[in-house]
């Protein structure tokens, strides 16, 4: 499978595998285990966690097909990884600046967007010569953003990005 489509099918992969992580948590009786992966509350921070993993889990994936023919896939990925967050991020905070609530169809369909977002940038990285050795940086950028998304689910601070809005609780319940 070339390139192009790898960047397609991710699209469908986090849409689906990102929207079944946001039930989780709840499915497993509050795990702490499972709090490391799936969103524990409400919180637009929570959620940058379906994003986070379900393209972790695809890249990956895709790594161990494409390999050969791309020295920068991580790379890729790390800055398709934060359009996808800041997508989201800029979304809602946007929209609920204005009406002062949230709308789940938009919440929705910023994570849709996003997600397409983000295959799209990887997409036209890929398809440049860039150095292996940047790889690097994109495999830091992904490790940093899975510790930060697990450190700030059990402490997080008190910032609006952290409140579930539902309850008025930080982090895990």
């Amino acid at each position: 499978m070339n390139v192009k489509r790898w960047e397609i099918a991710g699209v469908f992969w986090i849409i689906i595998a990102g929207s079944l992580l946001h039930f989780v948590y709840d499915w497993s009786g509050h795990s702490t285990l499972i709090a490391l992966i799936a969103p524990v509350n409400e919180s637009v921070w929570e959620h940058l966690k379906l994003g986070y993993w379900s393209l972790l889990l695809f890249t990956l994936v895709e790594y161990k097909y494409i390999k050969t023919n791309i020295n920068h896939l991580f790379w890729a990925k790390a800055i398709g990884l934060l359009s996808l967050e800041i997508t989201i991020i800029i979304i809602f905070y946007s929209y609920t600046a204005i009406i002062n609530r949230s709308i789940l169809w938009i919440d929705i369909g910023s994570y849709i967007l996003g997600a397409i977002f983000c295959q799209a940038v990887s997409y036209r990285i890929l398809k440049k010569q860039i150095y292996r050795s940047i790889n690097k940086y994109g495999l830091f950028i992904f490790l940093a953003a899975g510790i930060l998304l697990i450190i700030f689910a059990f402490f997080p601070p008190h910032l609006p990005i952290f409140i579930d809005h539902n309850t008025g609780a930080y982090g895990i319940k």
